[in-house]
């Protein structure tokens, strides 16, 4: 792929790129949107081949469909090693954190790595108890920073010619309040994070609440981050 010549023609992934409008409203951090949009990257074991997809909500959450998705093809059996990336516009609820292992533990080879562009209803304790669980089976989860952005924009969005150096660039404070907010939920400490708004259109608003089991055990570095010390 060449700078300022915007996806090559002969790229296979070229169809299955989505819209640069559709990315920035899909992972702005501070847009709520409900539905849920995942971009998604398969690295196989043994072999130097990379499947790069799109998924978005249909009747079941994003997560289910890439499931049952794989799990339909042929070829994946439960002994194929694999390394698979999530870029999810919203982190995954309990409930499909509960399939998620399923998931992996019928697919021991597989491993997954989740980037998120949102806390899913992060004030929901089965959510927040998920993304643990999820952890503690070994599925790295991580705020999406710019460096992912970047990295999305130029291998899953359809930019225009001479635009492969342009993507969002949306406030670095969004990311660093899910940031902290993430360590909360790893630590089992209680939310310091609260997002308002009253309607659809509206801006968002956050407020920030913290007490001293925060400061004790959440690392300086993300609190220094924050802003809060």
């Amino acid at each position: 792929m060449s700078s300022g010549t915007g996806p090559a023609v002969v790229d296979p992934t070229l169809r299955r790129r989505i819209e640069p409008q559709d990315f920035e409203v899909f992972f702005d951090p501070r847009q709520l949107r409900k539905e849920t949009c995942l971009l998604y990257e398969i690295s196989w074991g043994g072999r130097n081949s990379v499947w790069r997809h799109t998924s978005q909500n249909t009747n079941k959450h994003v997560e289910i469909n890439f499931i049952e998705k794989m799990t339909s093809e042929r070829y994946f059996a439960p002994s194929t090693r694999c390394s698979i990336i999530w870029f999810l516009s919203w982190s995954p609820c309990g409930e499909c954190s509960k399939a998620i292992i399923e998931f992996l533990s019928r697919h021991p080879n597989v491993t997954l790595f989740i980037y998120v562009a949102r806390l899913y209803h992060h004030m929901d304790q089965r959510n927040r108890q998920g993304l643990r669980d999820l952890i503690n089976r070994g599925v790295s989860i991580q705020i999406m920073t710019e460096q992912e952005y970047c990295y999305c924009w130029r291998n899953f969005v359809n930019y225009a010619p001479s635009n492969e150096v342009y993507w969002p660039r949306y406030p670095n404070l969004w990311m660093k309040l899910y940031i902290l907010e993430l360590h909360c939920i790893i630590l089992g400490l209680p939310p310091c994070l609260k997002i308002l708004r009253r309607h659809q259109h509206e801006l968002t608003f956050f407020t920030l609440t913290l007490q001293g089991c925060h400061y004790q055990r959440i690392p300086p570095h993300i609190l220094w981050a924050s802003g809060l010390i």
